[in-house]
């Protein structure tokens, strides 16, 4: 092969690629264009159902600031159902986009790959050529031209080879790069369409919950306001003698708070368990409020903060760590206390408590990640409304107690609850962002 012929050989393989894009690649940018297609839409759908949660979530907020009522209850349990199927159908949405998704990216690396393929194949067969060139030894080189002016037109020939051969390592280069991109990008991809799907079976429960919370209702009142009236102050009475008897047992308890085994107060170690929620009640009335009367004093006795939210809110963690338990005080009847509760020890020293929950979506042991799906906020336990409890504590000084340790009233049987002595209870507020 000469020279010239070696040279027009590797252009010829240079534009191989370009030539298969009109028929393999040309087909499957059309499948790829198609999808994209269908991802718009769904996009679009999106941000219409996003728009009909919002204003749900809008009414909930004002039903939510109406006089406790048995008619308010039951309005505000139809809105959170209309919310929550609003939110499935979100869900719904977000599935079939994700899955377009995934179908485009494995598209463009069935692509990349044969791309690679044919431009590995190519360089092959260009270095075999060369090498095939290189086995002539100079004098049969120069006694195979007529002049020595075509020699060193030929050399110049073969530095244009060597600049083809380099573009095309640099090609393989980049291909393999985008490569790798993709084959991260789908497993992403697949990871959160994992999530999605959990997420859709949760919010299928809360929807089954909520019709439960209603058919209740309605049982326990008759339909009848005083009737219910009456249920709402025999909750009351129960939860007042509860957190009575709950800060009286945590007097008791034997614990000094050591400043440094947890973070520097006004120091954001937590994200908000959700955006967008209300703070209905502070913290205080604890032994760490009567410290600090300049800034609590005169607050009635509350361990924590109340973040109302609609039912459903999905709870994130706002900090990694280990959830030390859950339990539920509501398979107690008459036991009016946290509800569904989830309580997480974080590296740092502190512990969190989220209680009130409609579904809980993690298990005792369970290890999690910062931003992690731990619940859904709900209307469990004693609680006039949807909202989340978050309480902070300092870890060493909270441990999970039987009630029957605790109060004298027996309703709650063998139900769990976190109890910290009184110094272990910390506002949470130093601790989230401001």
């Amino acid at each position: 092969m000469s020279r010239a012929t070696l040279l027009a050989f590797v252009m010829g393989f240079a534009l191989i690629p370009s030539l298969y894009l009109g028929t393999h690649f040309a087909f499957a940018q059309s499948e790829i264009e198609k999808l994209k297609d269908e991802i718009n839409d769904r996009s679009n759908r999106l941000s219409q159902i996003e728009q009909e949660i919002a204003q749900y979530e809008a009414a909930l907020l004002e039903v939510g600031a109406e006089k406790s009522t048995l008619q308010k209850a039951i309005n505000q349990l139809e809105l959170e159902r209309k919310k929550v199927t609003a939110d499935i159908k979100f869900t719904e949405t977000k599935i079939g986009s994700t899955d377009l998704e995934i179908s485009k990216l494995n598209i463009e690396i069935d692509n990349t790959e044969e791309n690679i393929s044919d431009n590995q194949e190519a360089l092959r067969e260009i270095i075999r050529s060369v090498h095939t060139q290189d086995e002539q030894s100079l004098i049969e080189t120069l006694l195979s031209y007529d002049n020595i002016s075509d020699y060193w037109n030929s050399l110049e020939e073969l530095e244009s080879v060597r600049s083809a051969i380099g573009q095309r390592v640099d090609n393989l280069s980049n291909l393999k790069d985008i490569l790798e991109n993709k084959r991260q990008s789908e497993n992403y991809r697949r990871g959160e369409l994992i999530d999605l799907k959990d997420q859709y079976s949760d919010q299928q429960s809360l929807l089954t919950n909520n019709k439960a919370e209603k058919d209740s209702l309605l049982k326990e009142t008759k339909n009848q306001e005083a009737e219910y009236q009456s249920l709402l102050a025999q909750k009351r009475a129960a939860q007042e003698q509860i957190e009575r008897e709950m800060r009286d047992f945590g007097a008791k308890l034997q614990f000094i708070l050591d400043p440094n085994s947890v973070p520097t107060p006004g120091t954001s170690v937590f994200n908000w368990p959700f955006q967008g929620g209300i703070i209905t009640q502070y913290f205080g009335g604890t032994e760490f409020a009567k410290r600090n009367a300049s800034v609590y004093g005169g607050r009635a006795y509350h361990p924590g903060l109340d973040i109302a939210a609609p039912r459903g809110t999905s709870i994130y963690a706002p900090l990694g760590g280990t959830v030390r338990d859950i339990g539920n005080t509501d398979l107690f009847p008459g036991c009016y206390s946290w509800g569904k509760w989830t309580l997480i020890d974080h590296p740092n020293g502190l512990s969190t408590l989220y209680a009130h929950q409609d579904l809980q979506s993690v298990t005792p042991g369970e290890t999690v990640a910062t931003g992690d799906i731990i619940g859904y906020t709900g209307n469990t336990g004693f609680s006039t409304g949807p909202h989340l409890h978050f309480t902070v504590y300092a870890t060493a000084g909270v441990s999970i107690r039987k009630f029957n340790e605790i109060k004298t009233v027996t309703s709650c049987g063998s139900a769990t609850t976190p109890i910290a002595a009184t110094d272990a209870y910390l506002d949470p507020m130093l601790y989230l962002p401001q």
